[in-house]
């Protein structure tokens, strides 16, 4: 089986905090390709149930394959994690002893050109987890007026060039569609100031964020999903939150606050724990990734 595995982040703190028993009801709300998962079922086997949630059918079906071993103990959703509630609900299962979200995109979905979310290759612009979802980053950067455009790369991305890149945008869509990675790549690199178009971090990553994080409505869902999240803990159950840039990091630690204020959990990690120093070497795309832990009361 010839597949490009995402590489799981933080993988042995993820699994470790979630205290993993055989018999256990697992929830990865993000199952991506698996990698999570591969190790969540042999810790809750045997007895144990996954149930896996994604919005990306692709990246669903590798997991499918990849945990094709499992699959009696196991079910995958293709979905929405803001929908956490109603898709145990259909499971028959009312409460569960963990729950896994590992937020952001994968590897995977970076590599494959034909979604449209890196500018390190040409392609499409897409963005979309969800290909069966209506509006694409194609049509936020064509349509959006150019206020619009400076506030979602302000919100989302913390751009600091927002206001001249969202002008360029919108000056260069009056000749032609914006309508391809690299388009989107080469207006940004021409907006920002020449000094600042070298620097370790591309120009584009940030716009690249805040479109894909507009695309997906990903901190509204992530909102939604974690307030669902606890109330389908059962006692003493755990909820992990991988996270990977600080607006959604921000979501959890003062979702878990306010969990914790109102006597539904504790906190277990006060402060959010980093990948170590050999994973980051060893997988760069870890490097910004945090980790957030709390207990159901």
């Amino acid at each position: 089986m010839e597949l490009k595995f995402h590489i799981p982040v933080m993988l042995n703190e993820a699994v470790d905090h979630l205290n993993l028993k055989p018999g256990k009801i697992i929830i990865d709300a993000t199952i991506g390709t698996g990698g999570h998962s591969e190790e969540i079922i042999k810790k809750i086997s045997p007895g144990g149930r996954l149930i896996g949630i994604d919005r990306d059918e692709e990246s669903l079906n590798i997991a499918k394959e990849r945990l094709s071993d499992y699959q009696q103990s196991c079910e995958f959703v293709y979905g929405n994690f803001s929908d956490i509630d109603s898709i145990l609900k259909k499971l028959e299962i009312n409460k569960v002893d963990g729950i896994l979200l590992d937020l952001g995109i994968s590897s995977y979905q970076l590599a494959n050109a034909q979604r449209g979310f890196s500018f390190q290759s040409e392609g499409p612009l897409d963005m979309r987890l969800d290909r069966n979802s209506y509006i694409s980053a194609y049509d936020l950067v064509n349509n959006l007026n150019e206020d619009e455009i400076s506030s979602l790369l302000w919100t989302f991305g913390q751009e600091r060039w927002h206001n001249r890149i969202a002008r360029h945008l919108v000056t260069e869509r009056q000749r032609h569609a914006i309508s391809t990675t690299t388009d989107l790549s080469d207006i940004i690199i021409k907006a920002v100031p020449y000094k600042y178009r070298y620097y370790r971090i591309h120009p584009a990553t940030r716009t690249f964020q805040a479109v894909r994080i507009a695309v997906n409505r990903e901190l509204e869902a992530l909102e939604i999903a974690l307030d669902k999240a606890m109330g389908l803990l059962e006692s003493d159950a755990r909820m992990c939150v991988i996270s990977f840039h600080s607006l959604e990091d921000r979501i959890a630690k003062l979702s878990f606050r306010k969990f914790a204020s109102s006597g539904l959990a504790e906190i277990i990690t006060k402060k959010p724990l980093e990948p170590t120093s050999e994973e980051a070497a060893a997988n760069p795309r870890s490097r910004s990734a945090k980790l957030r832990v709390c207990r159901r009361i």
